[in-house]
């Protein structure tokens, strides 16, 4: 067998670092002043031939608008349910922001506690409130399935690049999926494809910071299903 040649080891750096100071585009996590390319989070130093960037190391999931996220009912009001969706601050979901008319009081005949639930992050203001919604295309009540959690901070590279490795991962388990930017992730098929699924979802997340991840997570995924095709076959 030929002999992998050696890959230089992942560069740890802090914020303040200077990442780049030859032009190169600033990725995610970094800054720019007076040309030069800093470091903004505890990471992973990212350069590749589409700029600089950082993988950051850890740290608890700060909603932002726009985001996608997977949560779970933990509570539910007269008007409202209560979503955990592993943000500090609690995650309201209002009778006005889901796809369905609920009566006053009639919550719970439609998401109860322990309903796992595709969202949006509408809003935060500055006291921290979040608003959360349903209504928009593609949102839903996630029903069956298996829930995987990972640092949050990871999804990127379980998406991978333009959507190379989750897209990977579905085509040779043959699972539907689901990503939260808030790390939890829902995976549905054949109970030993979504495992197998579960498992390289899980191994990214432990090796985010480390180089061939996604030879890695193809040759384990082979491994575990053998009779698995090549991606794109």
């Amino acid at each position: 067998m030929e002999k992998r040649s050696a890959r230089p080891a992942r560069e740890i750096v802090v914020p303040g670092d200077i990442l780049d100071d030859s032009g190169a585009k600033a990725g995610d996590n970094t800054y720019t002043v007076d040309g030069k390319v800093y470091a903004a989070v505890l990471g992973v130093k990212n350069k590749n031939q589409y700029g600089v960037g950082v993988i950051p190391l850890g740290g608890r999931y700060m909603p932002k608008p726009g985001d996608m996220v997977i949560g779970m009912i933990n509570d539910i009001g007269s008007s409202n349910w209560m979503v955990d969706i592993r943000a500090p601050y609690p995650a309201p979901l209002h009778v006005s922001e889901v796809p369905w008319k609920v009566e006053f009081g009639d919550t719970s005949r439609y998401l109860n506690v322990g309903n796992v639930v595709l969202l949006k992050v509408l809003s935060v203001d500055e006291g921290k409130k979040i608003q959360v919604t349903m209504n928009d295309s593609g949102l839903r009540r996630l029903e069956g399935g298996r829930l995987v959690e990972i640092p949050y901070v990871k999804v990127s590279r379980v998406i991978g690049k333009s959507g190379s490795m989750i897209q990977m991962i579905k085509n040779m388990t043959d699972c539907r999926i689901f990503i939260g930017e808030n790390g939890i992730i829902w995976i549905d098929g054949d109970e030993r494809n979504a495992e197998v699924a579960a498992q390289a979802i899980e191994m990214i997340g432990e090796n985010a910071h480390k180089g061939s991840l996604t030879e890695r997570v193809k040759e384990f995924i082979e491994k575990e299903l053998p009779n698995t095709g090549e991606v794109g076959e």
